[in-house]
């Protein structure tokens, strides 16, 4: 006999033409409890904790569905599985209706009872075993991958491939493979640092071999849309990381046909440069012959660097030659109420051809989490922080913006964002002058030092196609998980700022970005 594998009610009025089942469950480990009739059934539930029940609909007295109800008062995560000789979609939907767990059609064959028995009592138990086994065939396969020489297109596959294992491992913490993925991302960050620094000043030069870049969102995927015979909605949700997307992607699959692309965010991945490059289609050294006020000395707020984001897409519209009628709409939704309001009048804006929306939340979130004990609580790690951005998707202005235009066919919803976010945990000491920037995963300034493991140092700006922002001023941008702390006061700011996100270096996360189209179903 094997070690007990759960705890089994069966409720059949016709109990003893089961009794072979009933000991094939036995053999195989299983604690069989039986009742002829509901009310048996639901006293035994009373007195007893049961880890599953079957249950037959037809039985005289207390029939299946009430006695299926008083169970669910009782114990409302009890699965049950209904047994029944009835095939008809009204009993199965009223089944449904009072949360039935699964429906099986009589008469049952032993190998239908056991998989019912191994999906409620085990499946979480054989879910692990082949996680387990699954991951560490996959850790490998990367480990081998990261000796190669890949392409931007590899990369997107590496870090793709390790979200969908963060997704699943977050289902499954008591296997402990948490910090072995942890370490895998360490190791693949290391190497996708090392990668960009050989390759993005060739890619800012050139536009062969190399992936869209920030400044060609609205002209690769943008622009298009416009073509069609529809009203398009462009949102940029700020700060928004791939596997943050993933958890809002599974509850627009309801309302849209979605497909998705992926893009690298120029650097420094903050703000002031790759949202500013998205709306003009300009790298940031371009943007600065245009509007040279934007970067004016010791103006670190991001939002007054954000401030000309319309006039930067009417100019660049414009020089596409792109005509719309009536004009395009933008709007920057920076706190909750504006965006109730936005939400309860967005069909009103289908009336233009082009409407560009900013959400700042998750980037506010991030902000807030380093300064918040609270938000550290609720959100103490990477699932955590997943988790608590689905929570606020559910209940926002966004999601309910998005389920409203999913109404309307002529309508075509372009989604992307800026930059991402990285978990810094790893702080590196930095020296400047007084004038240099205070931004903790990128800086510019005069004579900036700092460990060469932990950044790459841009002497030449324009290498990278960056403001020069005067003379003999150069910026560093900070690798991997690492963060910049000035030497003084230098272990307050290093506890203060350790397990922050932050944004504006080289990473996966902050650097490789989806750019999704949603199609609504009708």
């Amino acid at each position: 006999m094997e070690e007990n594998k759960g705890k089994i009610l069966w409720v059949d009025d016709e109990i003893d033409l089961l009794r072979p089942h009933i000991r094939l469950l036995a053999e195989r480990g299983y604690d069989v409890s039986t009742a002829t009739n509901g009310e048996d059934a639901v006293g035994m539930v009373k007195e007893k904790a049961y880890d599953l029940v079957f249950l037959d609909e037809m039985m005289a007295g207390m029939g299946g569905l009430r006695t299926l109800a008083e169970i669910k008062d009782l114990r409302p995560n009890l699965p049950v599985i209904m047994v029944t000789k009835n095939e008809e979609e009204t009993l199965m939907e009223e089944a449904i209706g009072v949360k039935i767990s699964d429906y099986l059609t009589k008469p049952v064959n032993p190998s239908q009872i056991l998989m019912a028995c191994k999906k409620f009592l085990e499946g979480k138990k054989i879910a692990g075993a082949t996680v387990s086994r699954d991951y560490i065939k996959e850790f490998n396969e990367i480990s081998v991958a990261l000796m190669n020489d890949l392409s931007y297109t590899e990369w997107i596959g590496i870090y793709t491939r390790l979200l969908n294992w963060s997704l699943e491992l977050d289902e499954h913490p008591e296997l402990g493979l948490t910090q072995t993925l942890t370490d895998q991302y360490r190791e693949c960050n290391l190497a996708f640092g090392k990668y960009i620094e050989s390759h993005y000043r060739d890619w800012v030069e050139s536009t062969k071999n190399r992936p869209a870049l920030s400044h060609e969102i609205v002209d690769r995927f943008l622009i298009p849309e416009l073509q069609r015979n529809k009203s398009v909605f462009f949102f940029v949700v700020d700060c928004l990381r791939l596997d943050q997307w993933q958890m809002m992607e599974g509850l627009l699959h309801e309302y849209f046909d979605i497909s998705k692309d992926y893009y690298y965010s120029i650097l420094p991945t903050a703000t002031p440069y790759s949202r500013n490059s998205i709306f003009s289609g300009s790298f940031p050294s371009e943007v600065e012959l245009r509007y040279p006020e934007l970067w004016e000395k010791n103006e670190d707020d991001e939002n007054s660097r954000n401030r000309y984001e319309r006039q930067f897409l009417d100019g660049l519209l414009e020089r596409r030659k792109i005509q719309l009628k009536p004009e395009a709409k933008y709007v920057k939704i920076l706190d909750a109420e504006f965006g109730r309001g936005i939400e309860s009048n967005i069909n009103s804006y289908a009336n233009s051809k082009l409407t560009s929306i900013v959400v700042n939340f998750v980037d506010m979130l991030a902000h807030g989490r380093s300064d918040s004990t609270l938000l550290k609580e609720i959100a103490p790690d990477e699932s955590a922080y997943r988790s608590l951005t689905k929570s606020w998707f559910v209940h926002s202005s966004l999601f309910g913006m998005l389920k409203t235009l999913s109404k309307n066919r002529n309508v075509t919803i372009i989604l992307t964002t800026d930059h991402g976010s990285i978990r810094s945990l790893r702080g590196s000491k930095v020296l400047g002058d007084r004038e240099a920037s205070t931004n903790l995963r990128y800086k510019y300034g005069r004579n900036l030092k700092c460990e060469e493991k932990a950044a790459i140092f841009v002497k030449n700006p324009l290498e990278y196609k960056l403001p020069k922002r005067g003379v003999a001023v150069n910026y560093i941008i900070a690798k991997e998980d690492f963060y910049f702390v000035y030497p003084t006061d230098y272990h307050k700011y290093l506890n203060q700022y350790r397990d922050s996100f932050q944004h504006g270096g080289i990473s996966m996360e902050e650097m490789i970005l989806p750019v999704v189209k949603l199609e609504p179903k009708g």
